[in-house]
């Protein structure tokens, strides 16, 4: 072997060494990485320094990589030519080359993809066999990264379904601790409070517990309002209305509600007060379990009143309608309730409202005030026997529209009788004072049988003979013209008297222009003859339409 060919032999050498210690680099530089576009880009990085030839991209599943832009789908001529491909490979055909070689990447699982090279002339076998090294590297490294990438997405889906088992224990343990502390309020009977208090301590929310009418039951927790607020009764009833149609909680404003209803027209309403909008899931959950809960303690405490109420219904309508005075006293006193004083009776009338809400309200209001008496209904009127002092009855009738949430409202106040035998008495009484007030005035109030002074007179009479004589002589001309004319002189004459003799005020009484009261008084002077500024004539005709107003309550 001459010099010069011992030399080309060992720069050969020399350069398949550095190549094999380029592959080596390579290899482990692949091996390492976990991420299968950078094992891609060193791979088409290191073609350039192990020969003439180039990675015109890679095939992998259905994506083409030539790692300077993104994956691309593969085209269609390209799959057609891969597909064609023996299992070792071979020539394919590309733009702008007139070499191109599809080299396999293998794994142990199973071929990955396709190498392509390519050249401007076929390079030499040692070239095409580091080409084909490349890739075999190139496909291990590939696979290793997919399993990485596989072992990885595992982990973290089994991380992510431990942490939802964790979540799913956690709750379930939450919900079986709000069953359990509610389940316990119910069997102690704690009651409304005891609820309240149970949710405030689950949930870190203050919590309210109302009736239908929005009157607070129970409180917990911090910043309870004074007064406590209540909704108008049409937005009340607009809430009730949303929560039955909801079937569940509802938010109102800064409040989370939930409807308690053990059966029709009972009714409850639990809320979680919630200005921030922080209650979680779980915090819903309690609340509904515990309206749930709230249901089953309105329909034990009904039940109860329920018996309790029929036993006093039954006490009451005896009493109005008149019973023994032993009797009386023996079942007030099982009932708890000390009949022994003198006592009145009150008729309450509202207009346009079941008596059930009327009594319900009537009950509420006197318990606001601390007053304890008897109340029911006979014959359709919401009826009260109450001790002879101690009651505002005009603040007793506003205190019940309160809580009817507004409307209209009469109380009228029966005489106080030392025994209950002498109750239907004081029933007339407050019967014949609200009848009074009807025919005498429109505006609503309360009378009081006592104070109705020349009325009581005259209602106390038992022949009515002479005084519907005495009205008939100074009001029958009237009440003849009116009767045939449908006019309103007779109502006229008695509000103007009523009021003194005041324009201004008889006008507002009656609800006509002050023109229209001075052409009926003159019409009434034209017709009667009467002088309605001679004292003794005055006198005479209010005495008379006083007692025509009693004559009109006692018949009606």
């Amino acid at each position: 072997m001459t010099g010069d060919s011992r030399s080309d032999s060992l720069g050969s050498l020399r350069g398949q060494l550095t190549n094999l210690r380029a592959l080596l680099v390579l290899s482990i530089l692949m091996t390492e990485s976990a991420d299968h576009e950078q094992i891609l880009r060193l791979a088409a990085s290191a073609a350039s320094s192990l020969g003439g030839w180039r990675v015109a991209g890679f095939v992998v599943g259905d994506l083409w990589w030539n790692g300077a832009q993104d994956p691309a789908a593969v085209a269609a001529d390209l799959t057609g030519q891969l597909q064609a491909l023996p299992e070792a490979g071979g020539p394919v055909a590309i733009p702008d080359a007139s070499w191109s070689w599809a080299y396999p990447l293998r794994s142990i699982t199973g071929p990955v993809g396709y190498m392509i090279a390519c050249a401007e002339r076929e390079p030499a076998t040692e070239e095409q066999f580091l080409a084909q090294v490349v890739a075999q590297q190139t496909g291990v490294a590939v696979s290793n990264a997919q399993l990485h990438a596989s072992e990885r997405r595992t982990a973290r889906e089994l991380a992510v379904a431990n942490a939802a088992l964790e979540e799913t224990v956690a709750t379930l343990q939450r919900g079986m601790l709000i069953h359990e502390r509610l389940t316990r309020i119910a069997v102690t009977g704690e009651g409304a409070v005891g609820i309240a208090e149970t949710l405030h301590d689950l949930t870190g929310l203050a919590v309210s517990v109302e009736d239908r009418y929005g009157n607070l039951s129970a409180w917990a927790g911090p910043g309870r309002p004074d007064p406590y607020p209540k909704a108008a009764a049409y937005d009340r009833e607009q809430l009730l209305r949303r929560l039955m149609v909801e079937g569940r909680s509802v938010r109102d404003g800064d409040r989370v509600v939930a409807l308690a209803s053990p059966r029709p027209g009972v009714l409850g309403v639990l809320a979680l007060v919630d200005a921030q909008r922080r209650a979680a899931t779980m915090d819903v959950m309690a609340l509904e379990h515990g309206a749930t809960v709230l249901a089953v303690e309105l329909a034990r405490l009904r039940g109860m009143a329920d018996s309790e109420l029929r036993v006093r219904r039954e006490l009451v309508q005896d009493l109005l309608t008149g019973t023994d005075d032993e009797s009386a006293y023996l079942r007030a006193e099982a009932l708890g309730y000390d009949l022994g004083r003198p006592h009145r009776v009150v008729v309450v009338e509202v207009t346009g409202r079941p008596h059930d809400d009327v009594l319900y309200a009537l009950r509420r209001a006197l318990r606001e005030q601390g007053l304890t008496v008897l109340a029911g209904m006979l014959a359709g009127s919401v009826v009260v026997m109450a001790p002879e002092h101690g009651i505002d009855w005009e603040m007793l009738r506003k205190a019940t529209m309160a809580q009817l949430g507004g409307g209209h409202c009469r109380m009228g106040v029966g005489d106080a009788y030392p025994r209950p035998s002498e109750l239907p008495r004081s029933l007339r009484e407050a019967q014949l004072a609200l009848r009074l007030q009807k025919a005498s005035s429109a505006v609503e109030r309360t009378s009081v049988f006592a104070d109705l002074d020349v009325f009581r007179m005259l209602s106390s009479v038992d022949d009515l003979g002479d005084i519907e004589h005495f009205v008939d002589k100074w009001l029958g001309t009237l009440a003849e013209y009116d009767r045939r004319r449908h006019t309103d002189l007779l109502n006229t004459l008695s509000q103007y008297l009523r009021h003194g003799g005041g324009y201004e005020v008889t006008s507002r009484a009656l609800s006509v222009h002050r023109s229209t009261l001075k052409y009926r008084l003159q019409r009434i002077r034209e017709l009667t003859g009467f002088d309605l500024t001679d004292p003794e004539t005055h006198f005479n005709l209010q005495l008379a339409t006083r007692a025509w107003v009693t004559l009109r309550a006692m018949r009606g």
